[in-house]
């Protein structure tokens, strides 16, 4: 993970506007595809750590997620990446296993594009 990754988890935390045990659990989402080879930088991953930090902290604060107008276009987009749907799948489980927060399936959709995106990356 380089160091403005880490900046932007940290002024996420630092601010208050996520829980440390939410900060926590996506640093070590990000650990491990970094450790799968993936290039986890500010530039690859910034959006997936916001976007995934965020609806955890919208959740464990009981604040409603709203479904998306583009669910089912997102979800054709889907189509052709399966790995991401089932790693956003198991992520939302990790999730709900650590931090009791159940992610909607429109936020699944939205992490698995954010994966799908990181996927593509070139790796080192």
């Amino acid at each position: 993970m380089d160091d403005q990754l880490t900046l932007r988890i940290r002024l996420f935390r630092e601010g208050g506007q996520v829980r440390p045990e939410v900060a926590d659990f996506v640093t070590a989402e990000l650990a491990t595809l970094e450790d799968e080879g993936r290039t986890v930088t500010e530039e690859s991953a910034g959006m997936l750590t916001s976007h995934l930090m965020m609806a955890l902290t919208r959740l464990l604060d009981g604040a409603p997620i709203e479904q998306f107008l583009t669910d089912e276009q997102v979800a054709a987009e889907l189509t052709g990446h399966p790995e991401a749907v089932e790693r956003a799948r198991r992520v939302s489980e990790r999730a709900r296993a650590a931090l009791g927060a159940t992610l909607p399936e429109s936020e699944i959709n939205f992490l698995a594009m954010h994966l799908a995106v990181l996927a593509q990356q070139p790796t080192h």
